[in-house]
């Protein structure tokens, strides 16, 4: 199973890219598209570029794929005129497109669980409850910069900035935007903790072996 990893992360990675392709054809504001998709822009290689080095859990990455796909529908359509988001509203009979919170909920959710694999692999930090405090502290930091950097496209753009931001009228956006990114970041850390850890363990002891055989051992 772990020596066909690299391929299945190999075509992931094509069709991610396929369906970045995909939704840059015709979106529905060119800006607005660029600013949702740029994280993606800088993971890819990111991610590329340190697999040998720092390969994630098969886990981790099946997240951040997620979160990609939510980005690029985001970007393709604009947060406040996804169809998936219509169809909450309707169905939870609320006045404004929820679709933006799904994006601010993976915002938490991923990124918990990024923080917590760094964390646990880099030995940074001892004890299950600091360990999860710290990852819940950097879900709050990544949310607060990109509450910032949205700020700053709205300084920036003016009201071509609307689009970006996806207020769509609410005063109390940005707060419950962060407020989601907690629920998200929080949820990660109570339902993925075992699972995760088995993927980590599993991956320790494929360290040691692969150090073991290179020792000649």
């Amino acid at each position: 199973m772990h020596s066909q990893r690299p391929q299945t992360l190999m075509l992931a990675a094509a069709v991610l890219i396929v369906l970045l392709a995909i939704s840059g054809i015709h979106p529905y504001d060119r800006a607005t598209w660029v600013l949702e998709v740029f994280p993606i822009l800088i993971a890819l290689p990111v991610l590329a570029m340190t697999y040998r080095r720092f390969p994630l859990t098969t886990l981790l990455y099946t997240l951040i794929f997620a979160h990609a796909v939510v980005l690029m529908v985001g970007g393709a359509y604009t947060y406040a005129r996804v169809p998936l988001g219509f169809w909450l509203a309707d169905l939870l009979d609320i006045h404004r497109n929820p679709y933006d919170k799904i994006g601010h909920f993976m915002q938490g959710f991923v990124p918990a669980v990024v923080a917590r694999e760094i964390f646990i692999r880099g030995q940074y930090v001892r004890g299950r409850k600091m360990l999860a405090f710290l990852a819940l502290c950097v879900v709050m930091a990544i949310s607060a910069c990109y509450e910032l950097f949205e700020w700053a496209s709205a300084l920036a753009l003016g009201q071509g900035a609307d689009e970006f931001l996806g207020t769509q009228g609410d005063p109390w956006d940005t707060q419950s935007d962060m407020f989601f990114a907690l629920i998200g970041g929080t949820t990660a850390l109570v339902v993925l903790p075992r699972i995760h850890d088995r993927q980590l363990q599993y991956f320790a002891s494929l360290t040691t072996l692969t150090a073991l055989r290179q020792q000649g051992l």
